[in-house]
């Protein structure tokens, strides 16, 4: 399995065997229930779908129902992402732990990072505020957006207000310090996008 899914506790620190304090972030993964196992004679594709946590049944449709039934969910997961077929195919129903990422030393994190709503170019770009002084009206304004005669128009790209966060980012290359089998838990070093308890998507590299 390439993967596994989880959702993310929060951070804390692990202590080495040297003494040093490394900040680590605490995933909970797993178990992911194996919802469907696709196949290239019936979908073109190898693939395995995993399903993590559970969502209510009363706001489940009846074909998510029927389909999420086969593996023995009485809802529809939380989440439900397909990882490419690495090895045998794995029974439907089976569970996926933490046990897939043994021996990994690296992973890729992805997930949805907090939504801050409509920001200005400070918060959103970092840019530099204007000057506090007698006469300047740019405290907090973009500028300039463009020349004036020609090109007579705003140049594509150009970082302005607008939506900031709550879009899909992933982290690469994080080491991976620790695995708590019992508790389903991973220790990845830094941090990683989104709130405390939301989805992330963890990957061997």
């Amino acid at each position: 399995m390439k993967g596994i899914l989880g959702k993310k506790l929060g951070m804390s620190q692990v202590f080495l065997e040297d003494g040093t304090a490394m900040g680590v972030t605490v995933i909970e993964a797993g178990p992911c229930k194996v919802t469907q196992v696709r196949s290239k004679e019936n979908d073109g594709y190898e693939a395995v779908q995993l399903g993590f946590g559970l969502r209510k049944a009363k706001n489940v449709s009846k074909a998510e129902l029927g389909h999420f039934a086969k593996a023995g969910l009485e809802s529809a997961p939380e989440l439900v992402i397909e990882f490419p077929l690495e090895g045998d195919a794995p029974v439907v129903g089976s569970d996926v732990t933490v046990s897939v990422l043994e021996g990994v030393k690296r992973v890729s994190v992805s997930g949805t990072t907090k939504g801050r709503g409509f920001a200005g170019t400070i918060k959103r770009h970092n840019f530099q505020r204007g000057r506090e002084t007698h006469g300047n009206v740019n405290h907090r304004a973009p500028g300039s957006a463009g020349a004036h005669t020609y090109p007579a128009r705003t140049i594509p790209g150009k970082k302005l207000p607008g939506q900031y966060g709550a879009e899909k980012q992933t982290i690469r290359n994080l080491q991976l310090v620790k695995i708590d089998a019992e508790n389903n838990l991973l220790y990845v070093r830094g941090a990683v996008p989104g709130p405390i308890n939301g989805h992330v998507i963890v990957e061997k590299i």
